[in-house]
């Protein structure tokens, strides 16, 4: 028997004492942040583009999604609709790794979103989630203390106790609503999941039931629901999945940007964005600068210099994009509230420092030696060899 799952109004009262990861209502969130949310959902944030696309977007959808898996990735990628319409990037990398992944959230396949810290996979995941959906809050956050309850469901105690297991006492997890509603779930940092908690998903996704043995009951999903997952395996405390459940996943391996000019690109952008919530200076002042973070991680993340000519030593640290649009937003900020507004290499300095200088022993000598060797004699730099010596004295 298909046990029904509760209402958002059923529910709501009892999530918080279940513990479980919940899917807020983003009207609900928006109107709770006055509407001016430090950070909103994708739906809400590119509420305008998707509504464009929907209306250009004449091609075949799959069931109960919002958009043709040619407009999705049309979103994700960017583009100019018919109407004039400019649809941003929301990823800058290959087409085929987009195709792939929404052609597999097409299928009864869930996607797997794989790579080093800082290649955009929640970023990609949650865009996924909005244009296939039009909610990406249905979402499990892995940790090392993420519960079975975060990805089945949980019980409102107080009911249960009361009443015993009934429909009524049932908590439903992100995971269930997917499945109830046909949309699409995601499971942030699958890894850091223990990996008995991790295997609760393999009845999920093979054969697309939630079993409620407390009820003799079950959850089926109907068509429309699938389920995008992230991983690192780069970090510590990384939890290995089972070739079981890995089978259950088409894997996406997101890349680190092949080019220099590809990654100024995404740092700019980004930090566009988050300058604009945070009432930043404007970016196309500071693109110099920005081209300079970018350099210093590339290097020392591929260990040699762009001319090919002087090998060094990598840091302990990632040094991906994710930590340049950190060092950049931060940068922006200094220049904002302590300078003249405009990026300058001592804006940035510090939290290069920062982001390089994760092992006070090892890597200090590494960034040292950088400095020294190549810092140091590039032309043009200067200012920055001067500002990064101040702040690592």
């Amino acid at each position: 028997m298909t046990v029904p799952v509760p209402s958002a109004d059923e529910t709501a009262e009892t999530a918080e004492t279940a513990g479980t990861a919940g899917a807020a209502g983003t009207a609900g969130a928006a109107e709770t942040a006055g509407g001016e949310a430090l950070r909103p959902h994708a739906e809400d944030a590119f509420a305008d583009e998707l509504k464009a696309l929907a209306a250009a977007d004449d091609r075949p959808r799959p069931a109960r999604w919002r958009l043709s898996p040619w407009a999705v990735a049309t979103y994700l990628l960017g583009g100019t609709l018919p109407d004039g319409t400019v649809i941003t990037p929301k990823y800058v990398g290959p087409r085929r790794i987009v195709e792939v992944a929404v052609t597999t959230l097409a299928t009864d396949r869930a996607l797997l979103l794989l790579g080093v810290p800082g290649t955009a996979k929640t970023w990609v995941s949650e865009h996924l989630a909005a244009a296939i959906s039009g909610d990406s809050t249905l979402l499990v956050q892995g940790t090392a203390g993420t519960p079975e309850e975060a990805i089945r469901y949980g019980w409102n105690y107080a009911r249960l106790l009361a009443h015993g297991p009934s429909r009524e006492a049932l908590v439903p997890s992100p995971v269930m609503r997917a499945m109830a509603g046909g949309m699409t779930a995601r499971v942030e940092e699958l890894t850091r999941i223990p990996a008995d908690v991790q295997d609760t998903l393999i009845t999920v996704l093979s054969e697309k039931t939630l079993p409620i043995p407390e009820l003799g009951e079950e959850v089926q999903a109907v068509r429309g629901f699938n389920l995008i997952a992230t991983a690192n395996d780069r970090d510590r405390g990384v939890n290995e999945l089972s070739s079981a459940l890995r089978r259950r996943f088409n894997t996406v391996v997101l890349p680190l940007p092949a080019t220099a000019e590809e990654e100024v690109d995404i740092v700019a952008r980004r930090v566009a964005q988050l300058g604009r919530s945070l009432d930043l200076p404007a970016v196309p002042e500071g693109v110099a600068e920005i081209r300079r973070v970018v350099t210093v991680f590339r290097e020392l993340r591929g260990g040699t210099t762009e001319d090919g000519r002087t090998k060094l030593k990598s840091p302990s640290g990632t040094l991906s994009t994710a930590e340049a649009i950190s060092v950049v937003t931060g940068g922006l900020a200094l220049a904002a509230h302590f300078g003249d507004g405009v990026l300058r290499a001592g804006d940035v300095a510090a939290g290069i420092l920062g982001a390089v200088v994760r092992d006070p022993a090892a890597d200090r000598v590494i960034w040292q030696e950088y400095l020294e060797t190549v810092v140091r004699e590039r032309d043009g730099w200067k200012d920055f060899y001067r500002a990064c010596r101040e702040v690592g004295a």
